[in-house]
């Protein structure tokens, strides 16, 4: 059989590569034209003289930061809320989902899976200001019944050591439902009758979702746990700075918070964009860390 040539191969192929011309544009437009901007972060950017007339200042700006110590406590914040997010938010689908698994009455088990997917679709913004009302320590419904049970009302939003509690809280009740879609279906694709052999063999429910349910769905565990290391340093800006104030400052200024102070606030462009790509270049190794170890340890991988 005749080998076809890379042009006969595209005359063959032309309206499916026709299809992908709209997706090609939109990220050429939207995704890398945009990424020639990292350059204003080896520059003194002059918003007045322009790109081609700001001076060339070499790694200045990451030095700065680098050796600023304001600049570590923002990184710090990051990397506790990074971690706390692993830790808690990342669980959370896996073990929603196994539960939504093992539910025998399907009318119910539907209801409380739509329930569940709800606060996904509500904006940062009807999140915060939720957040904001519940926890409000005169009229909040937390303090409230705080009061009811003898106990002294908290200001929670007022004191650093609530806000990472708060914020992690928040994402796990947002993000949780949604995220069950994905290992609900790598559920469904497992063998019923592995299920059926271990039933024979005398295991309970629980011993099935140890062999069976966990082992089928690890795959996905791995690459959503791969893809969640990229994000580790990517919080919620529009969560951080509507919940943030002076009071709490100590651990709510997170490095998105600090680049729109330096950029926005301040007008140094330059500094707030080194800022920015310090922190890509690092969720960057730390993907390519975390893909590396799956690798050496199992068969799953990003690449």
């Amino acid at each position: 059989m005749r080998r076809l040539s890379v042009l006969d191969q595209v005359k063959r192929d032309r309206v499916y590569l026709l299809l992908l011309v709209p997706a090609l544009i939109h990220y050429i437009m939207f995704r890398y034209a945009p990424m020639f901007g990292v350059a204003v972060s080896f520059m003194d950017f002059n918003l007045f003289k322009g790109f081609w007339g700001s001076p060339w200042v070499g790694f200045k700006h990451f030095e700065a930061f680098f050796t600023n110590p304001n600049s570590w406590n923002v990184v710090r914040n990051n990397l506790i809320l990074g971690l706390y997010k692993l830790i808690f938010t990342f669980p959370a689908p896996i073990i929603l989902a196994i539960l939504f698994h093992e539910m025998r009455w399907k009318k119910y088990r539907r209801f409380v899976q739509s329930v569940s997917y709800l606060p996904y679709f509500l904006s940062t913004v009807v999140v915060s200001s939720l957040l904001i009302m519940l926890l409000s320590p005169s009229t909040g419904f937390v303090n409230k019944a705080l009061i009811s049970f003898g106990y002294e009302p908290i200001y929670f939003l007022q004191k650093a050591e609530w806000f990472r509690t708060i914020f992690i809280a928040s994402d796990i009740w947002v993000g949780a439902g949604y995220g069950t879609i994905i290992f609900l279906a790598a559920m469904a694709a497992i063998d019923p009758q592995l299920y059926e052999a271990a039933r024979m063999d005398g295991a309970g429910r629980w011993k099935q979702t140890i062999h069976v349910t966990l082992p089928g769905i690890m795959p996905a565990i791995v690459i959503m746990f791969i893809m969640s290391i990229g994000s580790v340093l990517e919080i919620d800006f529009v969560k951080a700075f509507l919940l943030g104030n002076p009071a709490n400052m100590d651990t709510a200024d997170i490095v998105s918070t600090y680049v729109y102070r330096l950029g926005i606030l301040g007008g140094s462009f330059s500094q707030a964009s080194a800022v920015d790509i310090s922190m890509a270049v690092f969720s960057l190794l730390l993907v390519y860390t975390t893909n590396r170890i799956c690798r050496r340890l199992g068969d799953t991988s990003l690449w």
